[in-house]
């Protein structure tokens, strides 16, 4: 199993800003679904229904961007293993041309689901998204 997870993301009229490129906003909404979509093609019924992540911090490198109708490939990995409730994601967009045009680090937590408290990330949680040991 890949602990990398990629969507594609196509710019609707909705997401173009004043500048005739797509909104930061958006940048970071996507990087939402991504994370959403990877969490719940990977991790278990049971994990699914006992935990929520919430973001805690973005970082995030603009060096590029797209008009309408223009798409990205967006592509997801956990670099190393959680620190607590806390675990860093990275994201990072790219062009038809293969090029990093938005790249990011985005920090989660991890939440009970029923009692909305911060909980230590369990191993068996976060083993599916770590890369495979060498």
């Amino acid at each position: 199993m890949s602990n990398r997870h990629t969507l594609t993301f196509t710019a609707l009229p909705e997401h173009i800003d004043v500048m005739g490129h797509v909104n930061n906003a958006v940048w970071v909404q996507w990087m939402e679904a991504l994370a959403v979509a990877h969490w719940e093609a990977v991790a278990p019924p049971e994990h699914l229904a006992a935990y929520v992540w919430v973001v805690t911090r973005h970082e995030i490198d603009y060096r590029g961007n797209i008009g309408e109708g223009e798409s990205v490939t967006a592509e997801t990995f956990i670099p190393h293993a959680p620190s607590g409730a806390r675990f860093d994601r990275c994201v990072e967009f790219r062009d038809h041309r293969g090029k990093v045009i938005v790249a990011a680090k985005t920090t989660w937590a991890l939440l009970d689901k029923a009692s909305g408290r911060l909980l230590r990330v369990p191993a068996d949680v976060a083993a599916p998204f770590l890369p495979e040991a060498s």
